[in-house]
């Protein structure tokens, strides 16, 4: 399966576009049972890079990140 599906990719910028209030990764998730939390994670930390929607991590380690957008 290829990483950069798009298909997912406006699946998961249209969740957090949608939402009047930021969103945590396993929110997201919920509402896409059809890709894993680490393929959305991975997808939302390139959005993040490229400027499409903002993030920030809030708990230590691999803990949590919320997402919104920009």
């Amino acid at each position: 399966m290829d990483i950069w599906n798009e298909e997912d990719i406006r699946k998961i910028l249209s969740v957090v576009e949608k939402s009047p209030e930021p969103l945590e990764t396993k929110e997201i998730q919920k509402q896409l049972s059809n890709i894993t939390r680490t393929k959305i994670l991975y997808r939302l930390l390139h959005l993040k890079a490229d400027s499409l929607i903002k993030g920030k991590q809030v708990g230590p380690g691999k803990g949590c990140w919320i997402w919104w957008k920009k």
